[in-house]
């Protein structure tokens, strides 16, 4: 009997999961335990393994489709078995989804093996878009298979091969060149549109930016980094330095540790720190638990053991929920001042920039002083500008002052 593959639940809070790519097409023999599809949910990105060792009987859920948890997404089974109505289906899918053997669309998400070309659905809607003929088009996917990828490396390098059709006239390379692509906005990059907008609409945001002058952290980040090398792979930077300022600061401005819910403003009695990660399509929002019970080591190596399971894409869900305050840093890319947007029901997040060398006067001398831009954006609806203000300025003091982040 045929084997279900469904969409797995990654978190209590997931409604939705989305396949992001297929490895395997209809017909394709799978080993137990082999990735035969890529999936994503609102914070995570995760690879499917087959259950059994078969066959792919068919593909119930295209790419870019999103489902419910428990959905079955497609079929595993002997070579031509059939797939009876009768047979069982998880609890969560909709039966018509088991009774089809392809998809209703025009399009499967992957086309089978053969004479026919494999290619994606948003490959061949980007390569028909700029007319290009898909046969010159070399495919990097699984199998051969043509991506969104490769159709936009051919576009880019400018040297692919109009398609030829009786019907239609191939217009000059110029008009060609200018041809607009149209990429649709799918799995993570599609939750982040959507959380975007959504907070900016659901709360009174603003941002006000702060100078730090850090010539004498930099200093001590520099000695205790060469003293640690000595019993330790990993050093403290800047960045950690901060987020135990941020910790400390917080414990002194405890709204802004809060949330405004529903006409509510909650305060938390826990600080529960969030680091904004960059990936390669989007960026995630690890998360410290009980920020304020880590020394400032501790906080420097949970904040980097997070940031690499997000990068390795094994972070788990519940890693990415319950955060109260969060930080963002963009000074590798030499920002200074931005306007981050708050991870809402959130009231602050802060955003780190560049550090940079400047000519200050301290007293009466001229001095080569290291400043550090720091942009806060909070919620107007639970704070005002002054106590705002007030939290940037004990963040400051902490970070001049960076022997008091280590007592």
């Amino acid at each position: 009997m045929a084997v279900e593959v469904v969409m797995p639940k990654l978190g209590m809070a997931m409604k939705e999961g989305t396949v992001s790519l297929w490895s395997k097409a209809v017909g394709d023999p799978v080993e137990k335990g082999e990735a035969i599809a890529s999936i994503n949910s609102e914070k995570i990105e995760m690879e499917i393994e087959s259950p059994a060792e078969g066959t792919i009987l068919n593909i119930a859920v295209q790419e870019g489709q999103g489902v419910p948890p428990g959905t079955v997404i497609c079929h595993i089974g002997n070579p031509n078995e059939k797939i009876k109505v009768d047979e069982p289906v998880a609890k969560e899918t909709q039966p018509e989804i088991a009774e089809q053997e392809k998809p209703k669309t025009k399009e499967s998400p992957i086309l089978p093996m053969g004479d026919r070309l494999m290619i994606t659905p948003v490959a061949r809607k980007m390569a028909q878009a700029a007319n290009l003929d898909i046969e010159k088009i070399e495919g990097t996917g699984p199998g051969g298979r043509i991506t969104k990828e490769d159709v936009q490396k051919v576009i880019e390098k400018k040297d692919f091969m109009p398609v030829n059709t009786e019907k239609s006239i191939v217009p000059p390379p110029q008009a060609t060149l200018e041809s607009p692509q149209q990429i649709p906005v799918t799995g993570m990059r599609n939750i982040i549109a959507k959380r975007m907008k959504e907070s900016l609409q659901s709360s009174a945001q603003l941002t006000i930016t702060m100078k730090v002058d850090v010539t004498d952290l930099v200093i001590l980040q520099k000695q205790a980094a060469e003293t640690l090398q000595k019993h330790e792979t990993t050093k403290l930077t800047i960045t950690d330095f901060v987020a135990k300022a941020v910790v400390l600061s917080l414990k002194e401005h405890p709204k802004m540790n809060s949330a405004y819910i529903e006409d509510n403003i909650i305060l938390y009695e826990h600080i529960h720190l969030g680091l904004a990660v960059a990936l390669e399509n989007g960026l995630v929002v690890p998360v410290i638990r009980n920020a304020e019970n880590y020394t400032l080591r501790q906080l420097s190596n949970k904040g980097k053991e997070l940031a690499r399971c997000a990068r390795d894409s094994q972070l788990p869900i519940e890693d990415m929920q319950g955060s109260t305050f969060t930080i963002s840093n963009l000074g590798a890319y030499g920002v200074e001042h931005f306007t981050p947007i708050l991870n809402t029901p959130e009231t602050g997040i802060l955003g780190i920039g560049s550090a940079y060398d400047t000519p200050l006067y301290i007293g009466e001398e001229l001095e080569k002083r290291t400043i550090l831009p720091l942009s806060l954006t909070f919620d107007h609806r639970v704070l005002d500008g002054a106590p705002a203000a007030a939290f940037l300025q004990t963040l400051k003091r902490y970070l001049e002052e960076p022997i008091t982040v280590i007592l």
